[in-house]
């Protein structure tokens, strides 16, 4: 049987790198009593895998990770077990059965959301200002003058291979400056995945080069809000909890 998890990382859990992640996870299986089946061979060990990997100091509402069950208890009590053995900063917030022809997490992963805010102390005075004094507004007009209404959004994407060149309008889905709590923040939604994984900061990065501002990268909080496979019909995006059910 196959379940997805999702969950939330918060606090100074997300100063925890994935493979720490991965082997918290193993350990809180077991104390859990899930009933994790295990790969076969000289070996063995829990068939798990993760949707996509948080970089280190980035917050989360919407983490997932795929296992196979040998049986299972209702969904309730088995976010209620795991979140008993949970530490601060870690709270299971779904766990659904998937279909047994359903592919993994990781390999549909398709796109993921962020809130780019300035970090406490960065600001210049105003409630209203962000990176080096910039107001929303001012954010605003740039995403319209530089991205919205431009031909082209080009970037240097440093890889394991160089340096190459790529345009962020294809691959960056939606951009917004919002606000909650009085306090503005850039909104995007961002192809990630093994074929064009954009980071949220090089769209922060563009805009404010585009503006003639340095970029800082000390300087932004950032906080995944899901990530999404593409939808059946190819037209938008879905939750990757969705793609399942709840256990009863």
């Amino acid at each position: 049987m196959k379940i997805r998890i999702r969950f939330t990382k918060h606090g100074v859990m997300k100063f925890v790198g994935h493979l720490d992640m991965m082997r918290y996870f193993q350990k809180a299986m077991r104390r859990a009593g899930i009933d994790i089946r295990y790969s076969e061979g000289f070996s063995p060990h829990q068939i798990m895998s993760f949707a996509a990997p948080l970089g280190v100091g980035i917050t989360s509402d919407g983490e997932y990770l795929d296992i196979e069950v040998n049986s299972t208890r209702p969904s309730g009590e088995s976010m209620r077990a795991l979140n008993d053995t949970m530490a601060e900063g870690i709270q299971i917030v779904s766990y659904v059965r998937l279909p047994e022809d359903a592919k993994t997490a990781m390999s549909i992963v398709a796109a993921a959301d962020y809130d780019l805010t300035c970090r406490p102390g960065q600001r210049a005075g105003a409630a209203d200002t962000l990176w080096g004094g910039i107001t929303a507004d001012e954010l605003r007009d740039a995403v319209t003058r530089h991205f919205d209404d431009a031909p082209e959004a080009l970037i240097t994407k440093t890889t394991k291979k160089g340096e190459r060149t790529l345009d962020l309008k294809p691959l960056v889905y939606e951009l917004s400056v919002e606000e909650k709590g009085g306090q503005p923040f850039l909104y995007v939604k961002l192809s990630t995945g093994s074929q064009d994984n954009i980071k949220p900061e090089l769209v922060l990065e563009y805009l404010l080069r585009a503006m003639g501002h340095t970029f800082d990268p000390s300087s932004v909080c950032i906080h995944r809000r899901n990530v999404y496979a593409r939808a059946a019909d190819g037209a938008g995006f879905v939750s990757l909890d969705e793609m399942g059910e709840n256990i009863v």
